[in-house]
């Protein structure tokens, strides 16, 4: 009996794991089926010019004026873009000029120059509406050096010497946390129940969680979830060059930024003529099979400028690079503008308030369908990765899932390319979803994929339809009323003139 019993708990003790294990999974590919737009909510769009007090334009170092009410003005062109995940900058009370959001004066505040609490949950409650969901970054690190607890002598311990990176201009105008302290985790934990619960938000991206005590972090992250099961909790990297990649698997957070993925997908695509191999090579190297992928970031130069410093131009980039990144492993991470598309160096030049007056309908058009596309075969969102095959500066990848396939051929070269597929049945054929071309098996047991120069095609693989004679039938039968006609025309005016 004792036996009997022993054998019950350790099946119940491994069932528990084993439940634990599957729903840590099931969340962390979950973030996959999202495309996140990133917005400095300071820098995106004006909608109460009533707040303006601290706004000027002229010092990029000030509040530019973007507030909540701009953010719940722009939803349906979010919308339309396919965005699903909108990720805001830190909105809680900020010290004068905290246009960033890392000068928090006070945690449980909405800063007067963003809106209201009111303002927040309408920006919620119309995001839900539209199947939009709403992270907030939240700061768990710092606070501002003009914080009450920086004068209160009770409290001297909570604070800590600040060892972040101080090329970040904000840096040196806060203190550190010290997250060892009972009464700091405590503190932190509250201000994260407390904005869940007042704002119904549906996650918080992590600020410069590569740099906070991994133990806190480990239970914060663990308590959230325990108590909102899917809440999204994404990690922000401050420091990429020393972060080791180890958030998604000590803590509970799901998804953190792809820094490794950032420099090869942006020297690939910002110069035609360029390998995608430093990309596969990244992703091999770090076994990536998710994360945060972007192109540009507040604290990058834009990846149009790129583009224009290499003579290349914005559409075609765009196009080979959104093509990469909604097929590729992980979520897509889009930074305000990028649609339209905006230019500027580093900052703060790539900070300015989005220009809405501007837009390329073409660009426009393209992240659309991709983004159509993403949300339609769950492959891309999930699959498997693998490189194919490569020739000159174009590369043939799949993904693959729940036994379904799909390639992705982009030629990045000066030239037309082709790869060749040697996996998929002969009684199949290859429809690309772009451009609508159609490959079949060449008799070799082989599918040849010939790209023109700079240009991208995404492949479904479906039953070989072979020619569609419902659809040529009629056009071969116009075309032969046509010609008869001419031989028929022809022939009349001919007797007419011999008649003559």
């Amino acid at each position: 009996m004792k036996r009997l019993l022993l054998s019950i708990i350790f099946v119940m003790i491994l069932f528990v794991s084993f439940s634990q294990t599957a729903f840590a999974a099931e969340q962390e590919t979950a973030i996959n089926s999202e495309i996140g737009y990133h917005i400095l909510v300071d820098r995106f769009n004006n909608g109460d010019s009533s707040r303006d007090e601290q706004v000027d334009l002229e010092d990029p170092f000030a509040y530019h004026g973007g507030d909540l009410q701009g953010v719940t003005d722009q939803l349906d062109h979010l919308q339309d873009f396919g965005y699903t995940t909108l990720v805001l900058s830190p909105i809680m009370e900020n010290a004068p000029n905290g246009y960033h959001g890392y000068w928090i004066e006070d945690f449980y505040q909405v800063d007067d120059q963003f809106g209201t609490m009111e303002d927040l949950q309408e920006l919620v409650d119309e995001a839900h509406s539209r199947d939009m969901k709403v992270v907030l970054e939240f700061v768990t690190n710092y606070v501002s050096e003009t914080h009450p607890i920086t004068k209160d002598p009770d409290r001297n311990d909570w604070l800590k010497e600040n060892d972040g990176p101080e090329s970040l201009q904000w840096m040196n105008s806060t203190v550190m946390l010290d997250q060892t302290n009972s009464d700091v985790q405590n503190f932190i934990k509250d201000v994260a129940d407390y904005w869940i619960d007042e704002t119904n938000i549906d996650g918080f991206k992590l600020h410069a969680a590569d740099q906070a005590n991994q133990e806190f972090l480990d239970e914060l992250t663990a308590d959230i979830h325990e108590n909102n099961p899917d809440f999204y909790l994404l990690g922000d990297i401050l420091d990429g060059e020393s972060y080791t990649g180890d958030l998604t698997e000590d803590t509970a957070i799901q998804a953190a930024d792809s820094n490794e993925l950032y420099t090869p997908m942006t020297e690939v695509f910002a110069e035609a003529g360029t390998p995608l191999t430093q990309i596969h090579e990244t992703l091999q190297n770090n076994d990536m099979q998710g994360g945060l992928n972007y192109l540009d970031n507040p604290y990058t130069e834009r990846f149009t400028n790129k583009l224009l410093e290499n003579g290349r131009k914005p559409l075609t980039g765009w196009q080979l690079a959104l093509t990469y990144l909604y097929t590729a492993p992980g979520a897509p991470m889009i930074y305000q503008g990028s649609e339209i598309p905006m230019g500027g160096g580093s900052f703060p030049e790539n900070q300015q308030l989005v220009n809405w007056n501007s837009g390329d309908e073409e660009l426009e058009e393209f992240t659309n369908r991709m983004a159509a596309l993403r949300a339609e075969f769950p492959v891309l969102q999930h699959g498997d990765y693998a490189l194919v095959d490569s020739s000159g500066a174009m590369s043939l990848f799949k993904r693959s899932y729940d036994g379904n396939a799909m390639y992705i051929a982009i030629n990045n070269d000066t030239q037309s390319q082709v790869t060749q597929v040697d996996d998929i049945s002969a009684d199949k054929q290859m429809r690309g979803l772009l451009e609508d071309d159609i490959v079949r098996d060449n008799g070799n047991g082989q599918f040849t994929i010939g790209l023109p120069r700079e240009s991208a095609e995404v492949y479904i693989v479906e039953d070989n339809t072979g020619l569609n004679w419902f659809v040529i039938a009629p056009i071969a039968a116009i075309f032969i009323v046509f010609v008869a006609g001419i031989i028929y025309l022809t022939r009349k005016q001919k007797k007419r003139e011999a008649n003559a």
